[in-house]
């Protein structure tokens, strides 16, 4: 059986704003609206969904960068959305972070050296020799040259830059490791290097990734187990093998649809979504994807659906299996 390391449950994330004239009407805007999976130690668990569903805000309570509104974040054994102060910060060694972007998320004022050591000497790593050794380590890990150590961010590539980020997010040797779209703002051909680089990571260091992202090609490349996120909410969740061959949910049947093929002979059916992603100041009531789906029924326009195990291990929340 898998070994749970994080449960997610009930999970929300509502911002307040204002609308209507003058912006006299109080709304929330449900960023996230109540989700729940589990994290599995040494695996790769996919968050997929278009851009504004959630996903990274979703990354950002994992890392209690933003307060959750409501729900539980169980690590090993701890409510992480009830953590304050130093026994938060105490717990936040176990849990690291790989930015979006590479060229924002690192300091141009600081050497590569202070980048990597800074997480050590916030923890309370003293020894100068022991962080000194620890960096050129982690350095040499993720493929880079340790006589770099002295250089500025500024002076290296993108795809460099990311590695440098890695190497910070490891240099604590945490056990979950939360990729927001870590080779979104890379090369294509950088792309597959850093992904390949993660992989090698896990196998040697036994992490566990959140892996946030929109394009379904990587998802599968690296995970284990995918959730396909619309409107705030898990509209499926499954293994790789099972969500790929066989998507229950029409909103996950046009993500994967959408999917180039590189053989010319083979010939996919590409559904095309009309309309755009409702406003989620103003979700739609029951399913949320109603208002595009083409197979809508009437009791998708007023009923939220349940989410359900259609089949072992493969969850949906879609009418057409209820």
């Amino acid at each position: 059986m898998p070994e749970p390391l994080v449960q997610v449950k009930n999970l929300k994330k509502y911002y307040p704003a204002q609308s209507g004239i003058l912006g006299l009407k109080k709304v929330a805007v449900k960023a996230v609206d109540g989700i729940s999976f589990t994290l599995n130690r040494g695996e790769t668990f996919g968050l997929v969904g278009e851009s504004g569903c959630g996903k990274s805000t979703t990354g950002r309570m994992l890392m209690h960068l933003t307060e959750p509104t409501d729900g539980q974040i169980i690590f090993e054994g701890k409510d992480l959305a009830s953590l304050k102060g130093e026994e938060l910060r105490s717990e936040r060694r176990h849990f690291q972070m790989i930015f979006q972007d590479p060229y924002a998320s690192l300091s141009p004022r600081m050497s590569v050296r202070a980048i990597i050591e800074e997480p050590l000497i916030i923890h309370g790593v003293k020894d100068k020799s022991e962080r000194r050794e620890r960096v050129d380590r982690m350095m040499e890990l993720v493929g880079l040259n340790s006589d770099q150590a002295d250089r500025y961010s500024y002076e290296f590539s993108g795809g460099q830059r990311q590695r440098i980020g890695i190497a910070r997010a490891l240099v604590l040797n945490p056990d979950l490791i939360i990729a927001d779209e870590p080779v979104s703002a890379l090369d294509v051909s950088i792309q597959s290097q850093i992904v390949n680089l993660l992989q090698d990571l896990q196998d040697q260091l036994g992490l566990t990734y959140l892996f946030i992202a929109h394009d379904l090609s990587v998802i599968e490349h690296i995970s284990n187990r995918i959730a396909v996120m619309y409107l705030g909410r898990i509209m499926e969740l499954a293994g790789k093998k099972s969500l790929y061959a066989e998507p229950l949910h029409p909103y996950t049947q046009a993500l994967i649809s959408a999917i180039p093929i590189p053989d010319p002979q083979i010939k996919r059916e590409k559904i095309v979504l009309k309309g755009d992603i409702p406003s989620p100041a103003n979700p739609p009531a029951g399913c949320p994807f109603h208002t595009r789906c083409p197979k809508a029924m009437d009791i998708c326009r007023t009923v939220r659906p349940e989410t359900i195990e259609k089949q072992p291990g493969h969850f949906v929340a879609c009418h057409l299996y209820n």
